[in-house]
C-alpha cells in the first residue's frame, strides 16, 4: 500500500532538516511511541503501540535513515515486530524545498507492508490506519518545527 502527502511548515530548510534528524524530536512526533533511541547517526531502535482494527500491539523496531541529502531529504526504512500480531514495514521518500510563501515545503511518499494477524484485518483498514499515523506523524512534527519560528516572530 502506498501513500503521501505534503506540509507546509513555518520554518527554514534547515531547521526542518535539523528536527528530521534529531532522536527526541521524531520520538516526540511518531503516535504511540514508548521509546526512542539512537543506535547511530542512521539508525534508530523504537518501540510503538499502535491497534489496527481489534488488533492492539507493542511492535519493537528499527529504522534506518538513509539517501541523505541535506537539506533535501532523505529515506527512511522502518520495520517491526508485534509479536502475534505481526509485522510492519514502510519505506518512505521524504523531499525538502523551499515554499512559495516562505518556509520549507515537505513532501513524503510511503510504502507499507504487513503481515501476521495484520493483513487478515484486511487492507483498506489497514492501509487507512497506515496512512492516518503518517499524517499524525507529520502534522504533529509541523507543530513542533512552526512553534519556534512563530514564537521568533512575535
Amino acid at each position: 500500500m502506498e501513500f503521501t502527502g505534503s506540509q507546509t511548515i513555518a520554518a527554514s530548510r534547515e531547521q526542518v532538516w535539523n528536527g528530521l534528524n534529531d532522536a527526541a524530536v521524531l520520538q516526540a512526533c511518531v503516535p504511540g511511541c514508548e521509546a526512542f533511541t539512537a543506535e547511530s547517526a542512521d539508525e534508530f531502535k523504537a518501540v510503538v503501540v499502535a491497534s489496527v482494527g481489534p488488533v492492539k500491539a507493542r511492535f519493537k523496531g528499527t529504522l534506518l535513515l538513509s539517501e541523505r541529502n541535506a537539506p533535501n531529504g532523505y529515506k527512511i526504512e522502518g520495520q517491526g515486530e508485534g509479536g502475534i500480531a505481526g509485522f510492519g514495514k514502510m519505506t518512505a521518500t521524504v523531499t525538502l524545498a523551499d515554499a512559495e510563501q516562505g518556509g520549507t515545503l515537505l513532501t513524503y511518499v510511503a510504502e507499507a507492508q504487513v503481515g501476521g494477524k495484520l493483513a487478515q484485518i484486511g487492507s483498506r483498514l489497514v492501509s487507512s490506519v497506515a496512512n492516518k499515523l503518517a499524517a499524525e506523524f507529520f502534522k504533529r512534527f509541523n507543530t513542533m518545527m512552526s512553534a519556534p519560528a512563530e514564537a521568533a516572530a512575535k
